[in-house]
């Protein structure tokens, strides 16, 4: 294996949960040619939501974007991997941290860390109102 020039190379993290993989299309782009900051923010909230919804089991809402930072522009072609992990579980709502990496298609097997962010999912019943988070 040969050692990597990129200086934004990084190892995946091993304390986090791969929730979701995914590779950006042309449709996706933004007028210079990258990939949508929206296009990226929706796909956080949906790899964000995976392990809420282990614990919550039933309904819930996003209310928060508590942090979110682009590193690195997204580009069409990239493999995208989003881990995640639960920062907190409150009463009623639950926090993650969710880093995307991505493999740029020409160095694969190469990952720079180009998107962070911090989300809350807050449990809801039927009517749309918090409810409590079930706890075992």
């Amino acid at each position: 294996m040969s050692v990597s020039t990129n200086p934004h190379a990084v190892p995946l993290p091993t304390d986090q949960e791969l929730v979701l993989k995914v590779i950006p299309m042309p449709a996706d782009c933004n007028q210079n040619g990258d990939i949508f900051g929206g296009w990226v923010m929706a796909q956080v909230d949906l790899a964000g939501a995976v392990l809420p919804a282990r614990i919550v089991r039933g309904r819930m809402a996003t209310i928060a974007v508590n942090e979110f930072i682009f590193k690195h522009p997204v580009k069409v072609g990239d493999i995208l991997s989003f881990f995640s992990r639960v920062q907190h579980v409150g009463n009623t709502s639950i926090s993650v941290k969710v880093e995307v990496f991505a493999e740029r298609f020409s160095t694969q097997g190469e990952y720079i860390k180009v998107t962070e962010a911090t989300l809350t999912y807050v449990a809801i019943d039927d009517q749309g109102k918090p409810r409590v988070i079930p706890k075992d």
